[in-house]
């Protein structure tokens, strides 16, 4: 487990967080072909918080992208370093997340994250700053539509319907189970709608949530009780 400090220059308010959104947003790729879906390595990446100390603990879970088994795995611990301030999460998160992929000992291939990438107010969701800094394709796969409307798909399995701003498509809500609710789907860095759709419905043959995310969630919620199991 690597331990994590918050760097130097990290914004401290939230000009200051919107003045990197800014800046960073104008770098997103938005309709590169990334990597085809069921193929190489995908890589999970996910938080869990301990509001009473101001801890964060986040994982990289790598998984085979055809088999679903995982390849490698990674976590780090730090301080939380930024205040709940609702569209700059990544601001509390990000260097703890980027902690925990660094310490992989394999490249990720594509990242999912538990959250949003362009389906965001200021269209620069954790996905979206997560794959800029790094350079790597990158999906956000949320469980609800933050602020966002949509149809309800129809009843079977890959059905989609878009995410919308006003008449902006910012995502989708794809059905990754017959009758269940949707996941949220939008794109990060890198990769389309399309296929980002198509990686999601890859990491879910049985559970409404991506495998990527599911590994992910229980290695982070386990590496931050160990934190102060001993």
């Amino acid at each position: 487990m690597t331990t994590v400090r918050i760097p130097e220059d990290w914004p401290a308010t939230e000009e200051q967080a919107r003045a990197v959104q800014d800046e960073l947003r104008a770098r997103v790729i938005l309709d590169a072909t990334g990597p085809p879906p069921g193929s190489g390595r995908v890589t999970g990446v996910d938080v869990a918080y301990d509001d009473e100390r101001d801890v964060v603990a986040a994982a990289a879970v790598v998984l085979d992208a055809s088999s679903l088994e995982v390849v490698a795995e990674a976590t780090a611990v730090g301080r939380v370093s930024f205040p709940y301030v609702p569209g700059l999460l990544a601001f509390r998160e990000i260097p703890t997340v980027l902690a925990a992929l660094d310490a992989l000992p394999c490249p990720p291939g594509l990242v999912v994250c538990d959250g949003y990438g362009l389906a965001h107010p200021r269209r620069f969701g954790l996905a979206s700053h997560l794959g800029v800094l790094t350079g790597l394709p990158t999906i956000g796969v949320a469980k609800n539509p933050f602020t966002f409307s949509y149809d309800d798909p129809d009843t079977p399995r890959g059905s989609t319907a878009p995410l919308l701003a006003g008449s902006e498509e910012v995502g989708r809500a794809l059905r990754t189970r017959d009758g269940v609710k949707p996941v949220f789907v939008s794109v990060g860095h890198r990769v389309t709608l399309d296929d980002a759709c198509a990686h999601t419905l890859a990491l879910t043959p049985a559970f409404r949530l991506p495998e990527t995310t599911r590994r992910a969630d229980a290695l982070c919620r386990e590496a931050l009780r160990n934190t102060y199991s001993s």
